[in-house]
């Protein structure tokens, strides 16, 4: 499907390719990782040639549809689901044409080929991908003008994925997406029947949703199999066998050096010593690996306050008057509490953060506050604030004029700001920067209360890793609004439900969340299915159970196969890692030959098996998503 070879592209004099070279199989779903700033939605412009490559190529099996989501979010008096059928152009096209065409000859042709296209049933195709995507069937025949930014991102994604390409690339598709639509999309793309190229920092979407990894690394592009774990795994095995290598390397050439400056010029030795001579120029070198500079956060720590911090009692909030969106809230927060917030956007999720920060007052009820609690509030729109043309000294000087110039300094420092970047004009740093810097800001007067709205929009993997570091070192309380699972998972200890205007505990954990969210999707599917059945003729249902049984005898076997080529990958993954990590180790090189030439050869064994069980398994997963 898609080839790269010896890519090259420099932007700013800068070379975020180097000869890179990667092949993706049609088909396959790969995530693509890689620090921020490196280049990876580059490579998407480049793929759709709004970008030229200055040197090496791009190409493709065949003349591939290609397609990615629109940067600019749709407007206007359409509507949302006018505006996802108009993403299918040949079936607008042919829509159009149906109703002026004369020709008898034409009309059938027109017929035919829109019976072949599903094109009368676009609309139920576009109504399902827009509710899972959060719009109901009233917000779906709303003006696109009524919609936030946001809401119509939403709009351009559901139009990319009902255009079905052959090629579909989406750049970190859920920044606009609360959990529960994160949910339904890690779904949709599992299921997907062509060819997924995603850029993402989110764990559990490459987790559930690809079955290969790329990753962009100091200008080169390398391809491993599996999930984003699996590449982890792999990823840690071949860089400590680099380890390993560089070491031998270092070892032979030390001891043969040490021969030649003690004999270099000794006449009975001098032949020996330039033999050793050519044999070091001969073995070359393996450069030490070294990563990218580690991101950082280091938030810092508020004086003890005693408990609680703030307490809610039957306390309605909203924004006009006697219109509450939220009502009966009884909440405490402690200097220790990790609180995540759950529920669809809409619920009132950052109403509540916004009750908690102080920015909303009380409509009725009760409420307490510690008297000298300091609040430090992130949210989206706090990114955007940032002036263009000043730099994050600049705007860390401005919320901390008193200090001196190495205090404020320090505080950038925390949180990954050397000099170099400090100095940076801000449409000169990536959005991971930014957000980086924003965090900065907020924090700048130690805050007893962290509420962080969305914090990782920006961030990749490794900056969220660090993310979550610092908020378990943190000593103060946090209220965390995010639409990735993996972060709630290891910060939140208390999860509150925020819907139909109420805020009530969550008894359960992410996963639990994960399952109430998925079956209310299969309830919601299910009834659908019963009510159309209901009103089907006997000789209907009939029908539809003939067929649903003869599926059933189809799909059985392509089950059966597919699972057995699953276990046997896992099986060969796992005796793969076992000798990867045997060859990783310095002390194999130094024992019998006989011993590690056998481990050479079971590991190129085993990667011929794997390919080969891989291949069978693909095509037996794409035989079951053909059957539906």
């Amino acid at each position: 499907m898609l080839q790269i070879q010896n890519l090259i592209y420099r932007i700013a004099g800068r070379v975020l390719f180097d000869e890179a070279s990667v092949s993706i199989p049609t088909g396959h779903k790969v995530g693509m990782v890689g620090r921020n700033g490196t280049g990876k939605s580059t490579l998407l412009k480049l793929i759709t040639k709004e970008l030229q490559v200055d040197g090496g190529s791009i190409g493709f099996a065949g003349k591939p549809r290609i397609a990615k989501v629109a940067q600019e979010a749709p407007g206007g008096k359409t509507t949302p689901i006018e505006a996802v059928m108009m993403a299918d152009v040949e079936r607008t096209a042919l829509m159009a044409e149906s109703e002026t065409a004369t020709d008898p000859v034409r009309i059938s042709e027109i017929q035919m080929r829109l019976a072949d296209i599903g094109a009368h049933s676009a609309e139920a195709r576009a109504g399902s991908i827009l509710a899972g995507l959060g719009f109901d069937a009233e917000m779906q025949a709303r003006p696109l003008d009524d919609f936030s930014g946001g809401w119509r991102m939403r709009v351009a994604l559901a139009a990319t994925l009902f255009a079905r390409p052959d090629l579909l690339l989406l750049d970190e598709p859920t920044n606009h997406l609360d959990l529960e639509s994160t949910l339904w999309l890690e779904g949709y793309l599992k299921h997907y029947p062509h060819t997924i190229l995603l850029v993402s920092h989110d764990r559990d979407l490459l987790n559930r949703s690809v079955d290969g990894i790329l990753h962009l690394e100091q200008g080169k592009l390398t391809y491993y199999r599996g999930t984003y774990d699996n590449f982890i795994h792999q990823r840690a095995e071949k860089l400590a066998q680099l380890e390993a290598q560089r070491k031998k390397v270092d070892t032979q050439r030390k001891h043969m050096q040490a021969f030649v400056d003690r004999f270099r010029y000794k006449a009975s030795k001098a032949r020996q010593a330039q033999s050793r001579i050519k044999a070091i120029e001969k073995l070359g070198t393996v450069a030490a690996f070294n990563p990218d500079p580690s991101v950082i956060f280091r938030f810092p720590e508020p004086e003890e306050m005693a408990p609680p911090l703030i307490s809610l009692d039957r306390v309605s909030v909203g924004y006009a008057p006697g219109v509450p969106v939220l009502r009966q809230i009884g909440l405490r927060v402690d200097p220790d509490d990790r609180i995540g917030l759950l529920g669809a956007n809409g619920n009132g999720k950052s109403t509540l953060a916004k009750l908690i920060a102080g920015r909303l007052e009380p409509m009725e009820g009760d409420q307490h506050r510690s008297g000298k609690l300091r609040i430090g509030f992130f949210a989206q729109h706090q990114i955007e604030e940032l002036e263009p043309e000043r730099t994050p000294y600049d705007h860390m000087f401005d919320v901390m004029p008193n200090a001196r110039p190495e205090q404020v300094r320090s505080r950038l420092g925390a949180f990954g700001f050397a000099q170099n970047k400090a100095d940076v004009k801000i449409s000169g740093l990536s959005g991971g920067e930014r957000a980086r810097l924003t965090l900065a800001l907020i924090t700048h007067d130690a805050p007893h209360i962290l509420i962080l709205d969305e914090p990782t929009n920006h961030l990749d993997v490794d900056a969220r890793d660090a993310l979550i570091q610092a908020l378990n070192d943190y000593n103060g309380a946090v209220v965390l609004i995010s639409h990735d699972p993996h972060l709630l998972e290891l910060t939140a200890d208390r999860l509150l439900l925020v819907a139909d205007g109420r805020v009530t505990p969550f008894d359960g954990d992410m996963e639990d969340y994960r399952r109430l969210i998925l079956g209310r999707v299969k309830a919601t599917r299910e009834e659908r299915g019963q009510n159309s059945y209901s009103e089907m003729t006997a000789d209907e249902r009939h029908e539809v159970r003939r067929a649903a049984a003869e599926q059933r005898k189809q799909v059985a076997p392509l089950r059966k196969r597919a699972e057995a080529a699953e276990k046997l990958l896992q099986r060969l993954t796992g005796e793969h890692a076992r000798i990867a990590a045997a060859l990783a180790k310095p002390t194999i090189y130094n024992g019998p030959k006989d011993k590690l030439a056998e481990l050479v050869r079971v590991q190129g064994e085993l990667e011929k098996k794997i390919a080969e069980t891989e291949a069978a398994w693909l095509e037996a997963e794409a035989a079951l998503e053909k059957t539906g």
